[in-house]
């Protein structure tokens, strides 16, 4: 049986450890900056951001000083990078083609029982502490519950599996963390707005109600893995100080 193909940022994560291990970016060495890959690569910023993150979780990179990306390590002989799976840029993209037509096809079909059923959710999140199960719970039952709105079983079936997806790929569930950690949680208010989209019975507004809360989750992953990295070199600047002022009063 033949391999599953790689994926996107899994072959230029990969390109990117070849390269430290022919030493064209050495232990020490700053990769290029996230702007430069991207161009180099032809794709976009937040599929480079996949790779890097997919390569700071194996430990061969790291941020450094506010100025970049450092290699930290060389990489163990044959390393790849396969089960790290699907990325969480990639996973969105997925569920803003899929959820959007999903909302549409709900707008058509949807009884008041289910437009219950997610005001419940919406409490439900509204209610959640930011990165508790009971946040994460919350926003998956309401997007179910537009999935079954629909009343069509393979329509709950795509939805569902990339749900599972979400909360089974480790560079998922990586970056989701990471914009949890960050303060980042569901956001009720856009989530409200397809509910009204879904009372008026409207499938476009429905649709484009769903893909801008989507979109808008590709943008608070950007912020948040953007900010960690922020986060990362003021810490190391803020030691590089103390080391400096330790120094200085010998």
């Amino acid at each position: 049986m033949a391999s599953a193909p790689r994926k996107l940022y899994q072959r230029i994560a990969e390109d990117i450890v070849s390269a430290i291990a022919d030493r064209r970016y050495p232990p020490g060495s700053r990769l290029p900056g996230e702007r430069d890959l991207a161009e180099h690569y032809a794709v976009s910023r937040p599929t480079i951001r996949e790779a890097m993150i997919a390569l700071e979780i194996r430990g061969l990179v790291e941020a450094r000083q506010g100025s970049g990306i450092y290699v930290s390590a060389a990489p163990q002989p044959m390393a790849d990078l396969p089960e790290l799976d699907v990325g969480a840029f990639e996973l969105v993209e997925a569920r803003i083609m899929f959820e959007g037509e999903a909302a549409a096809l709900a707008a058509t079909a949807i009884e008041p029982e289910g437009l219950a059923a997610l005001e419940a959710a919406l409490a439900d999140m509204a209610a959640a502490l930011p990165g508790s199960p009971a946040d994460l719970q919350a926003d998956r039952q309401f997007h179910m519950l537009i999935a079954e709105a629909t009343g069509n079983s393979l329509v709950q079936s795509v939805v569902e599996m990339l749900w599972n997806v979400r909360e089974r790929s480790p560079l998922c569930v990586a970056m989701f963390d990471q914009a949890r950690h960050e303060g980042i949680k569901p956001r009720v208010d856009e989530h409200r707005l397809i509910v009204e989209a879904l009372r008026t019975r409207d499938p476009q507004v429905a649709r484009q109600a769903m893909r801008t809360h989507l979109r808008r989750v590709t943008d608070d992953l950007l912020a948040a893995t953007e900010l960690e990295l922020m986060q990362k070199a003021q810490a190391e600047a803020e030691a590089h100080r103390h080391r400096i002022a330790r120094r200085a009063a010998l």
